[in-house]
């Protein structure tokens, strides 16, 4: 009755099938002889509408196939993205932990897992360095009247954390990091020359999720957007947005993913802006993938009302896919700060202002890394490289030296010198997955080499350490994408 009441018009569709009653159209399949094969899959409780305070009701999940052996596959399916798990792996290696002292959807990085962020950021500052983006800052938190002018208050407020009062003015935590690039934009005046203006930001936002919908890595409330905004002159749109989608194919590669599904999203029927400003950017958007070479699919009104985009999902190891890159246009922002650049017949001119954000969120691209390779990290993302492992405690010393060359030569690397059996301490390398194992005895000492274990693969010989240091340094600089997805 209480779905019923709130209905906006008066038509009501009924579907029953059996006991089965719904309050929807149907048919959902035209007999139950469909059903060749079904499970129930899971529990859970679930509040009364999505509100907390209301009834707490039992939900059922389950599936069905028209064969048994397509459910099967999917169980198979299922039963291996259980396996890659970030929650389970990232408890497992000392990844990250969620404490309830600190708050849900709060993530704390733990020395294992902070070494591979770091290395995720250092090479996404240098990358982008490198391609031309001048690196920004800025807060955490701003004066509520700049969230007022951008239009999140009024649009976005459910997803904001309450303001904060300080010497009479209201503060709130920031949920985007747009408008202060756009502060920075109206700082000075610009000039077509100027132009494109890239600015890239890793900048730790932070958005209310209900307690129902945080997942681990995936749904948090205090994450890092590696956000970047480029400010452009009308009729270079095109190559800029040529330009964007080279460098995210070159950074989303650089990880392991290759395989991609993008959407180009439309106009949608309530939407701002000048029509011939849409027409224009989708026109560019649709052309930038056709020269860059991507397969696309349109989703006809599926933009944003502030602007069209395209969504890049990467597809992991077991083919699932993750939205992680966007590309989006916006035609609110400009207007509401009256940005404006020179052009070449000193008229000013409203700039195509574009949002782009290639990994998404630092914390949900870790999640996905986490799972795409079931915590069998490439070496140059491992965060221990390689553990020295010394057969007796008479090596101790050229177990030491050895580990202490790998450092010099800015390679994470431990050295396990407990008085465990050295079966002990391969064992607890795998565990951890460390890339590369040096087990060396009297006879590695004596000769200045080291017996070389790859994780999963086992004993792949013997080699001088001036050697083995090398075979390290290629694997690196190459990226060494094993990518060895059944370990």
């Amino acid at each position: 009755v209480e779905i019923l009441e709130g209905l906006e018009d008066d038509t009501v569709s009924f579907y029953y099938q059996s006991r089965f009653e719904d309050l929807c159209r149907g048919p959902h399949i035209p007999n139950t002889g469909y059903i060749k094969a079904f499970k129930l899959t899971a529990s859970s409780g679930a509040y009364w509408r999505g509100d907390e305070n209301r009834q707490m009701l039992q939900r059922i999940y389950g599936v069905s196939y028209p064969k048994k052996a397509m459910l099967e596959e999917y169980l198979t399916r299922m039963e291996e993205a259980k396996r890659r798990d970030h929650r389970v792996i990232g408890k497992q290696q000392e990844l990250y932990t969620i404490s309830e002292r600190v708050g849900a959807g709060l993530i704390l990085w733990r020395p294992r897992g902070a070494r591979i962020r770091n290395e995720i950021e250092n090479f996404w500052r240098s990358e982008h360095l490198k391609y031309g983006y001048d690196l920004v800052y800025s807060p955490h938190i701003a004066n509520r009247s700049l969230w007022e002018q951008s239009g999140h208050t009024d649009f976005y407020s459910d997803d904001m954390f309450g303001a904060i009062e300080v010497d009479d003015k209201r503060y709130q935590l920031k949920p985007m990091n747009c408008p202060f690039h756009i502060e920075m934009y109206n700082a000075r005046l610009w000039s077509y020359r100027d132009l494109p203006l890239r600015w890239a930001e890793l900048g730790t936002v932070y958005r209310y999720e209900k307690p129902g919908v945080l997942h681990g890595l995936m749904r948090v409330r205090g994450f890092t957007q590696d956000d970047a905004h480029h400010f452009v002159a009308q009729e270079n749109m095109e190559e800029e947005l040529v330009w964007i989608l080279n460098f995210c194919v070159h950074i989303l590669s650089s990880f392991g993913f290759k395989d991609y599904n993008i959407f180009l999203s439309t106009r949608p029927e309530k939407a701002i802006g000048d029509k011939e400003d849409w027409d224009r950017a989708e026109d560019g958007l649709r052309a930038a993938l056709e020269k860059v070479g991507l397969p696309f699919e349109v989703d006809e009104g599926g933009g944003a009302f502030y602007g069209p985009k395209i969504d890049i999902q990467i597809k992991d190891a077991i083919g699932r896919g993750w939205q992680c890159s966007t590309i989006q246009f916006d035609f609110s922002l400009p207007e509401r700060f009256n940005l404006s650049y020179i052009d070449s017949s000193g008229q000013q001119k409203r700039p195509f202002m574009i949002h782009r954000a290639l990994l998404g969120s630092i914390e949900r691209f870790f999640g996905v890394l986490i799972e795409h390779y079931a915590g069998n990290f490439p070496l140059w993302l491992a965060p221990t490289q390689v553990k020295v492992l010394p057969i007796t405690d008479s090596v101790n010393e050229y177990a030491q030296e050895l580990t202490k060359k790998l450092k010099e030569n800015n390679f994470r690397a431990e050295l396990d010198d407990r008085s465990e059996k050295v079966g002990a301490k391969i064992r607890d390398a795998e565990l951890f997955k460390v890339p590369y194992m040096f087990v060396v005895g009297a006879r590695e000492a004596e000769s200045g080499q080291v017996s070389i274990r790859r994780h999963g693969q086992g004993d792949i010989g013997t080699k001088s350490f001036e050697e083995a240091l090398e075979m390290l340094k290629t694997e690196e600089k190459s990226k060494g994408l094993t990518n060895e997805k059944k370990k």
